[in-house]
């Protein structure tokens, strides 16, 4: 099943280091993330696991919960979490699935439909298309999926800095421009009516042309 931005996230149900989880219910009104790696013990994704963990509480400000997922049974991850807090210094807090029977990456496109076999005698090289980040919203729908390479650690700031975008487009109908950052001036939505603009900015916004209009970011003094 190929997924595309605006689809409906599929539910599942899977087991984690912190126990039987469903998908859909765990997401609940936030947002979620979910990143996979294509195996444990793996010196890139260490490196991720640890970075994720240091971040847990920018995201949790965010309303995002983060979810973890190798090709790998959960009894691994539980020793491979130690790894990472040893030498990345950040326990790993949030759920880690157990995706052995390869359900998962195969429910979400990472790895084709037809894959026979398990995790068993796969290596990294054979899952490395398990290697996306997927950010769902309130309404279980992706918002974004993004996939790496095996030999590129993933900019989790970026993830944060696209997170916050999206955020703001929902709360504000408000889009942020070429590289944006937290606090940026943004653009007013083309959907957005100039009279509905003015009840919305009243302190007016910059017209550079029809299509785009410049505001300071809504909330930020």
């Amino acid at each position: 099943m190929s997924l595309r931005l605006g689809d409906i996230a599929p539910d599942f149900q899977a087991e984690t280091t912190q126990g039987t989880l469903n998908f859909h219910d765990w997401v609940g009104d936030g947002w979620a993330i979910l990143f996979s790696h294509p195996k444990d013990f793996t010196p890139v994704c260490t490196t991720e696991l640890g970075y994720m963990a240091k971040l847990a509480s920018d995201f949790e400000q965010r309303n995002c919960k983060v979810l973890g997922l190798s090709v790998d049974p959960v009894e691994n991850h539980l020793k491979w979490k130690a790894d990472i807090e040893e030498t990345q210094h950040y326990p790993v807090n949030y759920p880690m699935i157990g995706d052995t029977d390869l359900a998962i990456a195969k429910l979400y496109d990472m790895l084709p439909a037809d894959e026979p076999g398990t995790s068993e005698g796969r290596t990294a090289a054979t899952n490395h298309t398990v290697r996306t980040v997927f950010i769902v919203g309130p309404d279980k729908k992706i918002k974004l999926h993004l996939t790496y390479p095996m030999t590129t650690g993933r900019n989790f700031h970026e993830i944060l800095r696209v997170l916050d975008s999206m955020q703001l487009t929902a709360a504000h109908k408000v889009a942020t421009p070429v590289n944006w950052q937290n606090g940026d001036d943004v653009i007013i939505v083309p959907a957005v009516s100039d009279a509905e603009a003015k009840e919305k900015y009243p302190n007016g916004w910059k017209t550079i042309k029809p299509y785009l209009r410049i505001v300071a970011q809504p909330g930020k003094n």
